[in-house]
């Protein structure tokens, strides 16, 4: 990797709680660095140049973007996963796309229409989900736009503007870049609506299969006179797509199509012969906000660069553990479990965060009643709360909060253990939900690195013990394992805290399953360690009440153990790149190794496996993918990026979306059947790199949103969320 750090004074070495790794590329709003997030996602990092940061008009420009981005951050765009403009040094962190811009793409050789076709699709659905939140980008040109392998993104919003923005473009300002610019940025600057984007959408077509822009000149002030005046040069663009192109480059806003009608013409000119991939195109979203209000804002842009791969270590992404029986990890000082981040304001179903919703009469009634309620207070550190389920009650921790039992049917508060005073709060930290082990309820307060053990109905500490910075808590029927990355396991009792043995059962980088109870009351103990090379993994069965070794198998790839279910142990193979690309079992009685390979391999992607043993995997673009015991069943895109880890129940799919999205999936079909209004929220706590999967149990589904909120829905009617 290519590091400008030494070359280039100034550059500061964090930005909040992010170590800046190297320099991605830089503009005249700032510099974009490489980071890694605690869960070890890899970030793109934008920090504001010294000068900038002293300008009052500046940093409300740069709150205009992160707020832009933060709104329309999906499937598309790169998600904002954290940020700070009142920073010293104002920054926004956003998921690190390893990918190509069109630019560089088109410097290679310029598409053919196959190619453009399926660009352009993929450019015109972008747009609708950034339009239908009241956000006009303004700046869309092939070097805002990846050439992801799952699909484009558009990046860069340091111009655009939301439709409710009060900042107001500088009179005499040019904004945008002028050859991908349309007639009315010129003319009406402050008119400037969503047309505008498929005006620079049809530019970018054009250069995308030529090479060159419709108005191509060495001079800005030549081609702002051919936009507004002259026809557009389209030589070189295929017939099948120039009537397309043109009708995006007409003049007369009003004349130009919508991203919706343009993604059904593009989608049949990529698959012209393919009526089931029109079939699956999602009908626009009610916008959020009126998009017929015009757009305007300031300028300047940053401009991203390839990253050459580095070969991370895919077991820091994966560094967390998933069990049969849903189980929940705790961690000493980071993030815990399977989360996302940030979204868009809730619409008619949200209710003020800090009421309760009164239970409906009768008993049947009242276990369907939805209702919110927050756990915990502002302060610093994440407002996200986390949960987990045990017999006849829901347990959140928060900020300010190590632990809360809350009542299922209405969200009431039984009880509510405060975070010790002096626990410290790490920045940007996010919460563990507490676990139930034997009879005692566990839990770590955020940045403690003390474990405590509470009675579940009273919530009376009953011991508590001091962890190793990144320990990680592993609840296995009446022990609780304290488990760490090099491979070494204490099991302590649950209901005393005593320490029952210490063994290293692992190697570095190690990861852990726990089996569900069988019916003589035991369970297995599963860890994965990668060789150094990642080319292989040691799988090993432990009996947690004695650690001794069960069975052992080699198999090849970078294993990441799910849970059992229907005999066998499932894993996913990673490879160097973060990408999940095949389904392993284990077979728990003949130890045979079987795999199922994904058509797509998925990137940076969570995934579980549900009691019939189909594995969901959802990659971190949004795509939900079921997979059965030889082939993929199904594949849906939820047009939601970084989800939680999805959960299988009943017969439908369960995830939480970045924006605080509850999505209910068909688990037969892979058919959208509910999902809940956004839960976003505004402030710093409101920014997490994590979000916990929701929580299925008592016949309602249980989620902790971004702002701060804890809530239920009736898992049988997802239709009426």
């Amino acid at each position: 990797m290519h590091s400008l750090r030494a070359e280039r004074a100034g550059f500061p070495e964090y930005a909040g709680q992010y170590r800046l790794e190297s320099v991605l590329g830089s503009g005249g709003m700032g510099v974009v660095h490489l980071a890694t997030s605690d869960s070890g996602l890899r970030l793109a990092v934008k920090v504001v140049h010294a000068e900038h940061a002293v300008d009052p008009e500046f940093r409300a420009r740069f709150r205009q973007e992160v707020a832009a981005a933060r709104r329309v951050s999906g499937a598309f765009t790169a998600p904002v996963v954290d940020a700070d403009p009142d920073a010293e040094r104002p920054w926004m962190a956003t998921l690190f796309i390893d990918a190509p811009t069109l630019a560089d793409r088109v410097r290679e050789r310029p598409l053919d229409a196959a190619e453009a076709a399926r660009l352009g699709a993929g450019l015109a659905e972008a747009l609708r989900d950034i339009h239908r939140v009241g956000v006009v980008h303004r700046d869309l040109k092939p070097s805002n736009v990846l050439m992801a392998p799952d699909g484009v993104r558009v990046i860069d919003f340091g111009i655009s503007r939301p439709a409710d923005s009060d900042l107001r473009t500088e009179t005499g300002k040019l904004i945008g870049t002028p050859p991908f610019m349309a007639p009315e940025q010129f003319q009406r600057p402050k008119e400037v609506g969503p047309a505008a984007d498929v005006f620079a959408m049809g530019s970018v077509l054009v250069h995308a299969l030529t090479g060159h822009g419709p108005f191509d000149s060495d001079s800005h002030y030549l081609v702002a006179y051919q936009v507004v005046h002259n026809e557009p040069d389209l030589t070189g663009v295929p017939p099948s797509l120039a009537p397309i192109v043109a009708r995006c480059l007409a003049k007369d806003p009003a004349d130009r199509p919508t991203p919706g009608a343009l993604l059904l013409e593009l989608r049949a000119a990529a698959y012209p012969t393919g009526e089931q991939t029109r079939a699956f195109i999602p009908q626009p979203r009610r916008p959020l906000v009126d998009e017929s209000k015009p757009s305007s804002a300031e300028e300047d842009t940053h401009r991203r660069v390839r990253l050459p791969s580095t070969g991370t270590n895919p077991a820091r992404r994966t560094r967390r553990l998933a069990t049969a029986t849903a189980v929940t990890v705790l961690l000493t000082g980071g993030a815990a479990g399977a989360y996302a981040q940030f979204g868009s304001t809730g619409g008619d179903k949200e209710r003020a965060v800090s009421r309760h919703e009164a239970p409906a009469r009768g008993a049947d009634l009242a276990a369907r009643t939805p209702w919110s309620a927050v756990v915990g207070g502002s302060g610093q550190g994440n407002a996200v709360a986390a949960c987990s389920w045990a017999p006849g009650a829901l347990y959140c921790s928060a900020p300010g909060v190590l632990a809360a039992r809350l009542n299922p049917a209405d969200g009431t508060a039984s009880w509510t253990v405060p975070t010790p005073a002096a626990s410290a709060r790490t920045p940007g930290a996010t919460s563990t939900a507490p676990v139930a082990s034997g009879d005692l309820l566990l839990s770590v307060a955020t940045g403690s690195g003390v474990l405590q053990a509470m009675d579940p109905v009273t919530g009376a500490l009953r011991w508590h013990k001091d962890l190793p910075q990144g320990t990680r808590t592993v609840p296995c029927g009446q022990k609780v394992l304290l488990v760490t990355d090099s491979g070494n396991a204490t099991a302590v009792d649950s209901a005393t805290g005593k320490t029952a043995w210490s063994k290293r059962l692992g190697g570095t980088g190690a990861l852990w399953a726990v089996g569900p109870e069988q019916p003589n009351g035991g369970r297995h103990l599963y860890v994965s360690t990668r060789s150094p090379d990642g080319a292989s993994s040691q799988v090993s069965a432990f009996d947690p009440v004695s650690g001794t070794l069960q069975w052992q198998v080699h198999a090849s790839g970078t294993l990441n153990p799910l849970g059992t279910a229907q005999g066998g142990l499932y894993l996913t193979s990673i490879d160097a790149h973060d990408k999940t690309g095949e389904v392993v079992r284990i077979d728990l009685g003949t130890h045979a190794v079987r795999r199922t390979a994904l058509s797509v391999p998925q990137s940076q992607a969570e995934a579980t496996v549900g009691p019939n043993g189909v594995v969901y995997v959802i990659a971190i673009s949004g795509a939900l993918t079921a997979i059965g015991p030889d082939k993929e069943l199904w594949r849906l895109e939820t047009a939601v990026s970084a989800a939680s880890r999805p959960v299988a129940d009943n017969g439908r799919v369960y995830a939480m979306a970045a924006d605080g999205r509850l999505l209910g999936i068909d688990a037969a079909n892979g058919r959208l059947v509910g999902q809940t209004n956004p839960r976003m929220g505004n402030g710093k706590g409101t920014y997490t790199a994590t979000i916990p999967a929701p929580v299925v149990a008592d016949g309602r589904v249980f989620g902790a949103a971004p702002d701060g909120t804890v809530f239920a829905v009736d898992a049988a009617n997802p239709a009426g969320w």
